[in-house]
C-alpha cells in the first residue's frame, strides 16, 4: 500500500472469505489502476471503497450491512467536503442479494457479482452519471478472464492464481452454484502465462485456486500434447502442475479447494501420481468431506461415500507418504442424527487431519437444505461442533508435535513479528519463524523444527555442512513422535 501522489485516487478494498476472493480483490485493483486508483490501507478519505463479500460464512449479510453503516458516515463526510466516495459491494453476497442491498442501503453506488468485476471501470463511469445504484450480476466467466489486464500488481513471495470458477455439484447447503455460476476452466496457455508473470514479479510459490480446482480441464496450448481429454483438446490438473513445475524460479506449488468426487474417475490417476512425482508440489491438500455419515453425504448431494474418501486418502498417501490432509466439516445439517455425528467422529479418527475447518450448519436462502425438514436444534449443533473441534485440535497438536526435531525446507516470506526474526511457511502450510534477516525472504532453506507453538513452529536454519534429520513420515506417526521426543 502506498500514499497516492497528488491527483491520484484512493482505493480501499475489504475482503471477506476464501483465497479466491483475495485474488479477485487484487484483480479489481488492477482493473481500476488505469483510472488512477491507488490502494490504501484504511477507508478514511478513500475515493472508492469496495467490500468484496463471501456468502459461505454465517451471518454474511449482517456483517455486510454493519460495515455499510459505518461507511455511510465516511461517505457523507466526504460529500460535505465537496468530494465523493464511490461505494461498491462485490462478491457472492452482492450476487445473491443485490436488490436487498440497494433497498436497505440506497447510498451504495455499485453492486457487482464475482463474474463482473472486469467491467468496474465502466461501472464507475456509469455511477458518476446515474442517480441510483449500478448493478451487474451476470455470469460471463469467460468474458471476465478474457478482459482482465495482463498487468497486475505483484503479490509477493506467495501468489494466488485462479484457474477454475463455479460449481456444478449443487451440494444441499452451498450457494456457490448460484453466486459463481457453472464450472469454467481457464485455458492452459492463459494460466501458464499468468504464472510466468507472477514468478517474474517475485513469486516463489503459487497456489492454484478454484471452487472445484481438481475439476479443472483447460484447453491445451496450441501444438501441445494432450493426454486426459477424449477429444484431445484438454489437459487435466496433473498435466498442468507438471508444466508449471518447469517454470524457472518457481519453487513451490499448491492447489485448493478440491472435491472428492473429482478424485474418483480413472482420469484423475495422473493427479494423484503427481503428488509423488513433482517435488515442487507441496505435501498438503485441503479436501473437504463435510460428514462421515453416508446417509448425510447423500442428503448433502456430495456424490461420494465415507469409504470413497478413505480410499482417496490412502491413494494420496501411497503416492506421497508425508502428505497432510485438511478438511471441512458441517455439524448439524438438517436430518443429522447422533449416529450420523458419531460416524463423522469415526472418520476423523481414521484419517488423522493436520488441520481442518468446522462449522455449525447455517441455512443459506435458496439452497435445498434451507427448507428441509428435521432441522437440528441449536443446542445439538453447538455440542456436536465442540466435539468435532476438540478431536480436530488434538489431531492438529499431534501432527505439529510429530514435526518436532525434524528437518524440512522452509520458504521464507518476510520479516517476523519481532526484531531479528524472519517468517515463512513449512511444506505443510504451517507458519514458521526463525532468527535471521529479512533478506532471507524468497529463499527456500533447510531448517530444523525446534519448538511447537499453538499457531506456529520455531525453526533454525541449518548450516551448510549440518546433517538433516530423517524425512517426515505419515502425519502424527507415533514412532516419529517418540524419536522427536
Amino acid at each position: 500500500m502506498t500514499t497516492p501522489a497528488p491527483g491520484r485516487r484512493r482505493l480501499f478494498v475489504k475482503t471477506w472469505g476464501c483465497q479466491m476472493n483475495v485474488y479477485d480483490s487484487g484483480r479489481m485493483a488492477d482493473v481500476l489502476a488505469p483510472l488512477g486508483y491507488v490502494p490504501v490501507e484504511t477507508p478514511e478519505g478513500a475515493d472508492m471503497v469496495i467490500l468484496n463479500t463471501c456468502h459461505i460464512r454465517e451471518k454474511a449479510s449482517e456483517k455486510l450491512f454493519s460495515e455499510l453503516g459505518r461507511l455511510r458516515a465516511l461517505k457523507q463526510a466526504k460529500e460535505q467536503g465537496g468530494e465523493r466516495m464511490v461505494l461498491a459491494v462485490a462478491g457472492c453476497v452482492a450476487q445473491a442479494e443485490g436488490s436487498e442491498i440497494t433497498a436497505r442501503a440506497p447510498y451504495v453506488d455499485i453492486v457487482l457479482g464475482p463474474q463482473s468485476y472486469h467491467r468496474l471501470p465502466e461501472m464507475v463511469a456509469r455511477a458518476s452519471r446515474a442517480a441510483g445504484a449500478v448493478i451487474e450480476t451476470d455470469f460471463p466467466a469467460e468474458q471476465k478472464f478474457d478482459h482482465l489486464p495482463e498487468a497486475a500488481a505483484p503479490q509477493g513471495t506467495i501468489a494466488f492464481l485462479t484457474i477454475q470458477e463455479g460449481c456444478d455439484k449443487f451440494c444441499s447447503f452451498c450457494v456457490v452454484p448460484y453466486t459463481r455460476g457453472a464450472e469454467y476452466s481457464r485455458p492452459a496457455a492463459a494460466v501458464l502465462a499468468e504464472a510466468r508473470r507472477l514468478v517474474a514479479q517475485g513469486a516463489r510459490e503459487i497456489a492454484l485456486l478454484g471452487q472445484n480446482v481438481n475439476a479443472w480441464h483447460g484447453v491445451a496450448p496450441p501444438g501441445a500434447p494432450t493426454f486426459e481429454s477424449p477429444d484431445g483438446r484438454a489437459w487435466g490438473l496433473g498435466r498442468l502442475l507438471r508444466e508449471m513445475a518447469g517454470i524457472e524460479g518457481l519453487a513451490r506449488l499448491r492447489y485448493t479447494t478440491s472435491h472428492p468426487r473429482d478424485f474418483m474417475s480413472p482420469g484423475d490417476d495422473d493427479l494423484i501420481a503427481a503428488h509423488g512425482e513433482i517435488p515442487a508440489l507441496m505435501p498438503f491438500l485441503h479436501l473437504p468431506v463435510q460428514s462421515g455419515s453416508d446417509r448425510m453425504l447423500r442428503a448433502m448431494n456430495r456424490g461420494h461415500t465415507a469409504a470413497d474418501y478413505l480410499r482417496i486418502a490412502d491413494r494420496l498417501r501411497a503416492a506421497r507418504p508425508d502428505l497432510a490432509l485438511s478438511s471441512d466439516f458441517i455439524a448439524g445439517h438438517p436430518g443429522e442424527t447422533e449416529a450420523d455425528h458419531q460416524a463423522t467422529l469415526d472418520l476423523i479418527r481414521q484419517i488423522g487431519f493436520a488441520q481442518a475447518f468446522s462449522f455449525k450448519y447455517s441455512a443459506r436462502p435458496g439452497t435445498p437444505a434451507a427448507g428441509a425438514p428435521l432441522q437440528v436444534a441449536e443446542s445439538d449443533k453447538d455440542r456436536r461442533l465442540q466435539e468435532i473441534q476438540a478431536l480436530l485440535r488434538d489431531q492438529q497438536d499431534a501432527f505439529n508435535r510429530s514435526r518436532l526435531g525434524l528437518s524440512c525446507d522452509v520458504l521464507f516470506t518476510g520479516p517476523g513479528r519481532h526484531p531479528g526474526q524472519v517468517a515463512g511457511r513449512s511444506p505443510w502450510l504451517q507458519p514458521v519463524h526463525a532468527e535471521g534477516p529479512a533478506s532471507l525472504a524468497g529463499q527456500v532453506l533447510p531448517c530444523r523444527v525446534t519448538a511447537i507453538h499453538p499457531n506456529s513452529l520455531s525453526v533454525r536454519v541449518l548450516a551448510r555442512d549440518e546433517p538433516v534429520a530423517p524425512p517426515a513420515g505419515p502425519p502424527g506417526d507415533p514412532q516419529q513422535e517418540k524419536e522427536a521426543a
